[in-house]
This record gives structure tokens, C-alpha cells and sequence, in this order.
């Protein structure tokens, strides 16, 4: 009897009889044999069907099998060189399962939009598998960066009353006739957390109502916010450096063959694994901005061509240190030798993709935190637990955030994020 397995399981089952359940992605035939491109969720892989091998029955099936439908194929499980899996089944046996028709995504090129509205389906190609994979490793890889380092797992609320940034970026609703936002950020609660259990760190999604339609931006995404008491800056930063070195390494590990299905080369990600990350002031990066032509003011913020020119300097993420206060959030803590700026940087990736981890040290003085929340113009009193937690033993603390979707989108080298999540959520898209 055949025994059951999945595809990415083959390399253990070579010259062995199995049983696979299986989606049909294309084929080719040559008059006495018939080529199928198989996949079943964990992987993709060749079935080749014989004709003087199988019964003719078995052949007519194979020849008029469509675009995605579904069947269990038996057969022997063989090494395929010229393959990217590196292995095929020669089929003995097919039993169709659910049949398809008309598959409207067919393999030739399709338009973006297209692909989206179709993107339940799209899932199923092999660029979306690939991508999806290396974002499952980048997940469990996090969880296990943060345990390793000690940090304690702390799940912020969705629902909020009050924002780390304002509310002009949130989403509204309702709640029992009390104004609500869906969370922009953990942030504030992670400095809680952080004061009863020294490390702390949440992984969930975060909702940014911000009208912007470019290649960087989401509606919706996830976000990984570490916080960390007892800490400065400078350790932050090496926290922060180690956290993305072990991402990327961990996708080098892990990931070889979803690199394959979407022609990511790996000796670039090489590169990133290797620590210290260059830094570099904010006051130096519009020193070098102004050098080349850039028409950029200290005291501006960095938009996608600044970001993309820095980081074109460097062949590692480098770090753009301590922004002027006008810029920056109302938590930071002020730099100790000026007025200005906070002890803040953002982590820019390389190959044009811009800021994926914002962090600072965090103010600790509750006077001058409270005066900090009122010139940003919000009301000291939603923000009176916060304040608390620079009433009874405050220190010195740090954290930052990374957005899961543009690690991703860098480490994958894409165009947009939309490519990163299974289901995104833009100015323009709420469906699938």
C-alpha cells in the first residue's frame, strides 16, 4: 500500500511508492507522455505520466485534467536534477477529486489589479507561496529571537481611547457611545508591561487610516514593539541590529526554496547577517541629501527618495540617529546635549526599501512628559495611567517597532507591500 505523504516530504521517500492530494498548476504533453506541474500546499513538484505505463484510462485522465483541479496521484518518487525541488513522482495512478473549470488565473501575464481581485486564488501560485513562506519564518523566527532574549510576550489592546501619535491617522468607531480607535501602535502599553516585567514585546496587527497610495504603506499590517526597561538607546540599537541579522538568517536557513520561486538571490541576504550596522546622524544625513542635489532642510522629515538615496550609501541596513523634535512623537526623550532632537533612529534597509524599524529611548520625567503631551496638543487626562508610570520607579527605557510587512517586502526584494500579507488592506481595497 502507497504510503501518504506531501510533497516537501520527498527528498525521504525517494524509490518509494506514495499516495499525494494534490492541485493540478499546468501541464504539457508529448503525445506518449504527459507532464503535470503538481503542487499540494508544501511545495511544487513534476508528475510525469507514461502512457505505456498506466492503464489508458489513467492516460485520458491526465490529458484532460484543467487548471487546478484536484486528485491524489500515486506513483514512485525519483530525483529530478533539473528541477528547483530537485525531485518528481512517476505517476502510476490518478483519482480525480474536484474538478475545475475555467481557472481564471492561467499562466501567462495577468494585470496587478486583476491579481488582487483574484487574490484568494492567487495565493495558490508559486511567487505568493514563496513569499508566504518566508513569512511564516520570519514569524516563528521572532518568537524565537525574543524568547532566546528573554523578552515576556504582552498583547496590547486593539481598542483604544487614546493614541501614541494622535488620532488624525486612526480609525474611528463607535464604542457604546464613547469615542474608540483601532490601535495605530502597542507602544504606550509595552512601557507598562515593561515596568512589571523588565522585557516585553507584542506581535499583532495595528491599523494606520493614513490616505496614502504608495508601494510602502498599508491600511492594516502587523507589527512586532519591543520594550525594554533598565535601557538606553545605544542598547537598544544592538538589540535591534541583532533582531534583524537573526531574521534574515533565519530565511537563509530556512527558506532556500521559496528564495528559488521568487529569484531572490541569497548571497545578498549574506550581507545582512553581519553586525554592527553603520550609523550615521540625522544631521549628517541632510548634510549628505544637500551635497547631491537634494532640495532638503534640517528639520524635514525623509520621504521615499531620501530614505532610498541614504540607504544606497551603505551595502548593510544603517542607522539614521536623532531627529528633530518637530518630527518626532511626543514620548522620545530629549537628546542629553541638545534641545532639538530625541535620542530616536530609524533602521533604513538597503535596495530602496526605505525605514522598516522606528525606535527611541523614552522619556522618563513626568513633568516634562506631561508638558510634551500637551504642546503636541492632546489631553494630559487620557493619558494619566501613562503619566503613572513615570510616578512610582520610573527608569530608563527604550523600545521600537518593525513592521512585519516591509521587513518582509524588503527581504523578499518586492515592489509593494500588498505582496507580503495574504489579504491587503489599502486606501482603495477591502476585498477579497
Amino acid at each position: 500500500m502507497a504510503t501518504q505523504i506531501n510533497i516537501i516530504d520527498a527528498k525521504n521517500h525517494v524509490d518509494e511508492t506514495v499516495r499525494i492530494g494534490v492541485w493540478l498548476t499546468d501541464k504539457r504533453s508529448s503525445g506518449k507522455i504527459s507532464f503535470l506541474q503538481l503542487r499540494d500546499g508544501t511545495a511544487y513538484f513534476q508528475g510525469v505520466v507514461v502512457k505505456s505505463n498506466v492503464p489508458e484510462e489513467i492516460f485520458e485522465l491526465a490529458k484532460h485534467l484543467k487548471q487546478e483541479s484536484s486528485f491524489w496521484v500515486t506513483g514512485v518518487i525519483h530525483e529530478d536534477s533539473r528541477s528547483h525541488f530537485g525531485y518528481e513522482i512517476e505517476v502510476s495512478d490518478l483519482e480525480l477529486v474536484g474538478d475545475s473549470e475555467d481557472y481564471p488565473i492561467t499562466p501567462k501575464e495577468h494585470g496587478i489589479e486583476f491579481l488582487l481581485d483574484h487574490r484568494h486564488l492567487w495565493l495558490r501560485s508559486k511567487r505568493p507561496y514563496g513569499i508566504m513562506q518566508i513569512r511564516n519564518e520570519l514569524i516563528h523566527a521572532t518568537y524565537r529571537f525574543f524568547d532566546q532574549e528573554g523578552f515576556l510576550k504582552f498583547d496590547p489592546p486593539i481598542l483604544t481611547d487614546s493614541a501614541p501619535e494622535g488620532t488624525t491617522e486612526l480609525f474611528h468607531i463607535d464604542y457604546f457611545d464613547k469615542d474608540a480607535y483601532l490601535s495605530q501602535s502597542g507602544q504606550l502599553y509595552e512601557e507598562a508591561g515593561a515596568m512589571a516585567f523588565d522585557k516585553v514585546y507584542s506581535f499583532g496587527p495595528v491599523f494606520r487610516a493614513e490616505k496614502s497610495k504608495t508601494r510602502r504603506h498599508l491600511t492594516e499590517f502587523w507589527m512586532i514593539e519591543p520594550e525594554m526597561a533598565f535601557m538606553h538607546q545605544e542598547q537598544s540599537l544592538e538589540i535591534q541590529e541583532k533582531y534583524i541579522a537573526y531574521l534574515v538568517q533565519a530565511v537563509l536557513d530556512h527558506c532556500q526554496y521559496a528564495l528559488k520561486l521568487i529569484d531572490r538571490d541569497p548571497k545578498i541576504l549574506e550581507k545582512y547577517t553581519k553586525t554592527p550596522y553603520p550609523r550615521i546622524s540625522y544631521d549628517e544625513a541632510i548634510a549628505m541629501l544637500q551635497k547631491n542635489g537634494f532640495d532638503t532642510k534640517w528639520g524635514d522629515d525623509f520621504g521615499s527618495p531620501e530614505e532610498t538615496f541614504i540607504s544606497d550609501q551603505f551595502e548593510q541596513p544603517v542607522f539614521v540617529l536623532n531627529y528633530p523634535k518637530t518630527i518626532k512623537p511626543f514620548y522620545m526623550k530629549s537628546h542629553p546635549t541638545r534641545d532639538d532632537i530625541y535620542l530616536c533612529a530609524d533602521l533604513l534597509a538597503p535596495e530602496g526599501y526605505g525605514e522598516i524599524i522606528g525606535g527611541s529611548e523614552r522619556e522618563t520625567d513626568y513633568e516634562i512628559l506631561k508638558s510634551s503631551i500637551v504642546k503636541a496638543g492632546l489631553d494630559p487626562d487620557e493619558y494619566s495611567w501613562y503619566l503613572d508610570l513615570r510616578k512610582y520607579g520610573s527608569v530608563p527605557h527604550a523600545g521600537f517597532g518593525l513592521g512585519l510587512e516591509r521587513a518582509i517586502t524588503w527581504i523578499c526584494h518586492l515592489d509593494h507591500l500588498r505582496e507580503a500579507i495574504p489579504f491587503p488592506r489599502m486606501l482603495t481595497r477591502m476585498r477579497p
